[in-house]
């Protein structure tokens, strides 16, 4: 059986995709590379923001679902995303850009023996950038060259998801029985898990939680979280082995920029498993990933409809001349 390769993408919730951009662009300094539609919503924007060349495992994208509630913070729900950073000292200078531009933030600490430091975004969206400095397995991603952010400092890629769930122990069978992950650590309630070759980029973090109630899912929160697979071929092997355990599953997604499968493991956690190609850079240029609104083939026919849909957003990032700061 083919492991999983680590995180693909985390897929979140957001009360509006302006604001989105500008956060991750502006503050955090990732590159928007997509900027799409949900492909089973037509009338909700889908924005992908990733390393430098959207990179598969770098990948933090997010809905703007018309209408949706606040969604509220609790067990049973993929609460934090993580973001992975050089060294300690990236850390150092994201505290003092997160003071100067009034991001919420916890200070640094440390987790499992990684510095970390959780923050949170205008939607209390809760994200965590993770340190390098020591860090062994599956590699990282390439900095935004041309973002805001000094390259030695800038976000690489996606670090580990954190789980609240009330069973553990059905959630901990999930991982490591059927997704082939094993427990290398633990501190109180955090349990930490691996797959593949591990470190950072590979890892979830799963806290057993009965004391708060179900998170509810809107504006603010995670929708899934995607893992890697190599290819098609590998994928199939993926939606055999989730149906031999019992999980219902989507079956053979086509996204265009990828190719998926969908199942839903426990209550309020949605996986999805993610080919790491064809990638971003098939129907746009490098030097202007994002700015225009990308379809897929079978949504192109319907391009003049869906852009009354959508409000336009200007992305336009090829003509500034970001100030690393």
């Amino acid at each position: 059986m083919n492991h999983l390769k680590g995180m693909h993408h985390v897929t979140a919730i957001t009360s509006s995709a302006e604001e989105n951009y500008k956060f991750f662009t502006y503050t955090l300094g990732m590159r928007l590379v997509k900027k799409t539609v949900n492909q089973d919503d037509i009338q909700t924007y889908h924005l992908f923001f990733a390393d430098d060349v959207g990179g598969a495992g770098t990948d933090m994208t997010f809905f703007d679902f018309p209408g949706i509630p606040k969604g509220t913070h609790g067990t049973n729900e993929i609460y934090k995303t993580g973001f992975r950073v050089p060294s300690d000292a990236a850390l150092d200078y994201w505290v003092k850009r997160f003071d100067r531009l009034e991001v919420k933030h916890t200070g640094i600490q440390e987790q499992f023996g990684v510095k970390v430091l959780s923050f949170v975004d205008f939607d209390d969206q809760q994200y965590q950038l993770v340190s390098d400095e020591n860090n062994e397995g599956i590699a990282s991603g390439t900095p935004w060259q041309k973002g805001p952010i000094p390259l030695e400092y800038a976000i690489t890629g996606l670090g580990p998801i954190h789980i609240r769930i009330a069973e553990f122990d059905y959630m901990k069978e999930v991982l490591e029985k059927v997704m082939l992950f094993k427990e290398i650590a633990q501190e109180g309630s955090l349990h930490l898990f691996e797959v593949g070759e591990g470190g950072n980029g590979a890892q979830v973090i799963v806290e057993k939680n009965i004391i708060l109630p179900p998170g509810r899912q809107g504006f603010g929160t995670v929708h899934h979280a995607a893992f890697r697979v190599e290819d098609r071929s590998v994928l199939d092997e993926w939606t055999n082995r989730m149906e031999s355990f019992g999980f219902q599953t989507s079956g053979f997604v086509d996204r265009f920029f990828f190719q998926s499968l969908y199942a839903r493991v426990a209550n309020g956690i949605l996986f999805e498993f993610a080919t790491d190609g064809p990638g971003f850079m098939g129907d746009e240029p490098y030097e202007t990933l994002g700015e225009k609104l990308s379809l897929p083939p079978f949504l192109e026919p319907k391009r003049a409809q869906i852009e009354s849909l959508v409000r336009p957003i200007d992305t336009v990032r090829s003509t500034i001349d970001f100030v690393k700061e």
